[in-house]
């Protein structure tokens, strides 16, 4: 699983010029699935989500997590993440989850975001071409990647 985080002032998804989700301050997530991808991976990715240190403390340096801050979640799905440039000049997408196991991932995905912040947050359409507008603050920016095989940290 790759997930690309950034925190945001706000973000917002439209599809078809409909807004489906708006957040205030925190976090937009990008989510890309992969066939090896496990219940524990997802686990794993929420929680690391949901605690990670982005968000300035009294004294300005990043000591504080959207569970602190009372901040939002977005979470997007984006296969695209997955996209291998190596040879040539079009992305090959042959890592990325097939989309009916995607789409199975990344609802497991936003279960576990839901219980791992305890409230509700809010998400992209899958599947759907969507328009995304965000205002990054910083600009803070962090890509995270778990495999099945990978340890936990």
């Amino acid at each position: 699983m790759r997930v690309v985080v950034q925190r945001v002032r706000y973000a917002r998804v439209r599809v078809n010029g409909a807004l489906v989700a708006e957040i205030g301050p925190g976090l937009l997530v990008f989510a890309g699935f992969a066939g090896s991808d496990s219940p524990e991976v997802l686990s794993w990715m929420a929680r690391k989500v949901v605690n990670l240190r982005v968000f300035p403390d009294e004294h300005g340096r990043m000591n504080r997590s959207l569970q602190e801050v009372g901040g939002e979640l977005l979470v997007v799905s984006q296969f695209t993440l997955y996209g291998d440039v190596q040879r040539g000049f079009r992305p090959s997408f042959t890592d990325a989850a097939p989309p009916e196991q995607a789409r199975t991932l990344y609802e497991q995905f936003l279960a576990e975001c839901r219980h791992a912040l305890g409230r509700a947050i809010a998400t992209g359409i899958f599947g759907a071409m969507m328009e995304v507008e965000l205002l990054n603050d910083g600009p803070v920016t962090i890509w995270i990647e778990r495999g099945a095989g990978d340890e936990a940290a």
